[in-house]
């Protein structure tokens, strides 16, 4: 599933020993895999090549514009959501016709930029956002192709903040106000209402609800074609789940299996948006143990990386396997899992250096024995993890390495404390 592996009890990244770049760059770090993002992408267009798909990387999830290069070329579109990622994209070489653009917010001079690229498909989001982007078509004299955001009201059961795709969020419309959309919308003669969005959220981990969702659509675009709309395409977002413990996510193949059949001969184009199923598992967080502890009946490790570094488990509560980058081949990992059941663990709290209770890791996980000095490895820490990072408490953004076999290089270098003033000034 991914590159990281160990071997005579050290832990690898493809080809390189991760206490070499360790040595050299310093911890925290993000070490990414371009085998492992190049895989996944792989096996994504390999699953749904059976229909005219466009895969559109999500750069939200991580957004290191050598990693979007590589997956351009690879012939990856990409989803964005703000200006700041229209221009990630660029930079990297995106073909910009294979650009889909999602976000409640966007602003006049992004619209307008977008416009200019130009980019594939605009996702709108409401009636008044629409109205803007007709708005500004007209002005500049652009022409623009639009899904519209339905939202199918199916939970696929993940942390309430990363759900989206139900009736009561800030996204989309519902599918009964659909179909006014297209009938107030749908010939304006500047953006080609053309296309279905459907997002669901992230983190899903069953098919069942993404099946559901194309089923409950795939009438309301008949309807409009009916009502002599065109609908070429339907855009299904992302949120397809990453292995953050083994074996416990269907694969594409599987998700494909699922929706394939359903949309063989329905004559439109699929777009997909995934993000953490790229590059969640082609991403770990180096980190070195500062101090060991105990509190009470508590026992703590404390680490160089916070949750400035990677916010995920203090936000959404999230699972990331932790094991040592050295261990005994006693120790050595059978599989990633809350429990990996090894005799002489301990169960401690793997927490960062923040000035906040919320600053951790890991709570009462088991972990073999560490002491000050010793990398601690965050595994599938590729997807929101450099994108969410901050400089709260004045620290430093994290270094980022891209692995490719036995070499490596820094693709983005770490902060310094003059950095951290440099518009201030």
């Amino acid at each position: 599933m991914d590159s990281f592996n160990y071997s005579n009890g050290r832990l690898f990244a493809e080809g390189v020993d991760v206490e070499t770049i360790a040595a050299e760059v310093g911890t925290p770090v993000y070490i990414y895999s371009k085998a492992t993002f190049l895989d996944h992408l792989r096996k994504i267009q390999t699953a749904y090549a059976e229909l005219d798909t466009t895969v559109c990387y999500s750069i939200k999830a991580c957004g290191n514009i050598n990693i979007l290069r590589i997956l351009a070329e690879a012939g990856s579109g990409f989803d964005i959501v703000s200006g700041g990622e229209l221009f990630r994209a660029r930079q990297a070489g995106a073909d910009t016709r294979k650009i889909v653009y999602a976000g409640t917010g966007k602003t006049d001079t992004e619209i307008i930029d977008a416009l200019n690229a130009p980019i594939g498909y605009f996702n709108i989001e409401s009636e008044e956002e629409l109205e803007n982007l007709i708005r500004l078509a007209k002005q500049t004299g652009k022409k623009a192709k639009a899904a519209l955001r339905v939202n199918p009201d199916i939970d696929p059961g993940t942390h309430r903040h990363i759900t989206t795709g139900t009736r009561e969020t800030k996204f989309g419309v519902d599918i009964e106000r659909a179909r006014k959309v297209f009938a107030d919308y749908g010939n304006n003669g500047a953006v080609d209402l053309c296309a279905i969005h459907v997002h669901l959220g992230s983190g899903g981990k069953t098919i069942t609800p993404y099946v559901e969702a194309v089923r409950k659509i795939l009438p309301v675009i008949d309807t409009l074609r009916e009502g002599g709309h065109t609908i070429e395409a339907l855009d299904l977002g992302g949120g397809y789940g990453a292995d953050y413990e083994s074996d416990t996510v269907p694969s594409a193949a599987d998700y494909a299996a699922g929706i394939v059949p359903i949309l063989k001969d329905k004559n439109l184009k699929l777009i997909l948006e995934p993000g953490k199923a790229i590059v969640a598992n082609a991403g770990i967080l180096l980190t070195r143990t500062l101090y060991t502890k105990t509190g009470g009946d508590k026992k703590f490790v404390i680490v160089d990386a916070g949750m400035n570094d990677l916010i995920r488990p203090s936000l959404y509560e999230a699972f990331h396997f932790i094991w040592p980058a050295a261990v005994q081949s006693a120790f050595v990992p059978p599989r990633r899992s809350k429990d990996p059941a090894l005799d002489g663990t301990q169960t401690v709290d793997v927490v960062g250096p923040i000035c906040e209770g919320a600053d951790f890791f890991a709570k009462d996980r088991p972990l073999p024995p560490v002491k000050r000095g010793d990398l601690i490895v965050v595994f599938t820490a590729g997807a929101y993890g450099f994108t969410m990072a901050s400089n709260y408490n004045a620290r430093p953004m994290p270094a980022e390495v891209l692995v490719d076999g036995d070499t490596w290089k820094v693709i983005r270098k770490r902060q310094t404390y003059e950095d951290l003033i440099m518009h201030e000034r």
